[in-house]
């Protein structure tokens, strides 16, 4: 019995690769996009780098993190519905996705058009938060863009439909570099240069994928014609993507939030750089992660949708294994060149030795995010978000973001202290959200996606 469940675990391995490997491209690709910004703005001077990862981190804050969070119902519906051979409803869970998530970017591009005002309020740097203010008018395109581009990828995702969106998503990087590069040196535009070509970017991979959900015979099945019934839609959309949005918010906030803090330290130019640059570094690995807990997320839900809770037990195994192997090489490998990873962010010795000193804290966070990446993909497919809300809730909030201020501010450990904070909110969530999985009943989960696909056919 025992080598049959290896068997199993074994064959679910290599099916979960196959979806995660180019899945682990399309998520870093796209975040690459912000990386590039970052690492050609951060080579003008150390204003322009604070303003922008300033503005990044407040435009994540009030914008990014709430549509991402939205979207994220899409993987419980439409991966439940695929599996369960409803296709037609995940085109129309798309498109009321769209529609939702463009709505509610009006106030917060409204919100955006105050943004210096807001950073000057909390007590940031005034010429920072000039900076900031240019950066962030200049995203308000990339928002809407955002907003489209998140329900497709779960559209194409919840499918396993992934080869599409890697070559969309490094044809969009191989024009954005050249792009960002002519815009920020040689029209000498600086981070307002670097925002304009995200924004470019971000519409050319909207484009590419529209076009082939459009035309494409691989979505032929699950391409719905726009009707009312993706108005009908949003109260169940809403059901699952407030909680989702509570989920994902609670924690990106929490890590933002510090940022913001780290302009109230001493010498904040200097500590809001270097805690940009390792959120960066961890960011990069942690779509990494979110890829492996995406892919989660898909072969859970599916496999919930179609009634075969054992299934997705192995698959949640699975998916740990490779996580695990993938994790301790990317940590080994950070921890080994920490003192060489400032170079590629900024020129400056001060910057690049407090990078290389945080670099053990840094990989225990790589650590600790990718284990909760992959559980929250878990709770999502299982349509548990309200459940990630709640341990989100207590674990950044309660424990990981006083440590990390009673660190940083009364125990004058500044930045590291800070950083501390947050690995110990990571810490805690990952442990809560892996016995929330250890004792899920994946039965009685099937039979809840089950009734509920088929409460909303007959509806």
């Amino acid at each position: 019995m025992g080598g049959g469940k290896w068997s199993a675990v074994a064959k679910e391995v290599k099916m979960v690769s196959y979806v995660a490997a180019p899945m682990v491209a399309v998520t870093v690709s796209q975040y690459l996009l912000q990386v590039v910004s970052v690492m050609m703005v951060g080579h003008l001077d150390q204003l322009s780098l604070s303003g922008l990862c300033i503005a990044t981190s407040f435009t994540t804050v009030t914008g990014f993190s709430l549509l991402c969070g939205m979207a994220g119902a899409l993987e419980t519906l439409c991966g439940q519905a695929y599996g369960a051979e409803q296709y037609e409803k995940l085109g129309i869970y798309t498109y009321t996705a769209i529609i939702s998530l463009l709505l509610v970017c009006i106030p917060i591009s409204l919100l955006w058009l105050f943004t210096d005002k807001l950073l000057i309020l909390i007590g940031q740097d005034h010429s920072i938060s000039h900076i900031a203010y240019k950066y962030s008018l200049c995203l308000i395109p990339v928002l809407f863009s955002f907003a489209i581009l998140q329900p497709l990828t779960r559209y194409f995702q919840t499918q396993s439909i992934i080869l599409p969106m890697l070559f969309t998503s490094c044809a969009t990087l191989c024009f954005h570099i050249p792009l960002c590069w002519a815009l920020v040196f040689k029209v000498n535009l600086g981070s307002v240069g670097a925002a304009l070509a995200i924004s470019f970017s971000y519409w050319l991979n909207v484009l590419l994928l529209g076009l082939y959900m459009k035309f494409s015979s691989a979505c032929e099945k699950t391409r719905a014609l726009f009707s009312k019934d993706v108005f009908f839609s949003m109260r169940e959309f809403f059901r699952f993507a407030v909680p989702s949005a509570g989920m994902v918010c609670l924690e990106w906030w929490s890590f933002e939030g510090l940022i913001l803090l780290s302009g109230l330290l001493p010498n904040p130019k200097t500590e809001t750089s270097v805690l940009s640059i390792c959120f960066t570094i961890t960011y990069l690995h942690y779509y990494v992660a979110y890829a492996f807990g995406a892919t989660a997320s898909t072969r859970v839900s599916n496999e919930l949708g179609a009634g075969n809770p054992q299934a997705a037990k192995v698959a949640v195994k699975a998916i740990i294994l490779v996580s695990i192997a993938e994790m301790v090489t990317v940590s080994m490998i950070l921890f080994f060149c920490r003192n060489v990873l400032g170079n590629a962010f900024s020129k400056e010795k001060e910057i690049v030795d407090h990078v290389a000193d945080m670099g053990p804290w840094i990989c225990l966070s790589i650590i600790m995010d990718s284990l909760q990446a992959v559980f929250s993909g878990v709770a999502r497919g299982s349509g548990l978000q309200h459940i990630g809300a709640y341990v989100n809730l207590g674990a950044y909030y309660l424990v990981g973001t006083p440590i990390g201020v009673v660190l940083g501010f009364v125990l004058h450990l500044g930045g590291k202290g800070l950083w501390i904070g947050l690995v110990t909110g990571s810490t805690v969530q990952a442990t809560l959200l892996a016995l929330r999985t250890c004792f899920n009943n994946w039965q009685k989960q099937a039979i809840k996606a089950r009734e509920r696909i088929l409460e909303g056919e007959d509806s």
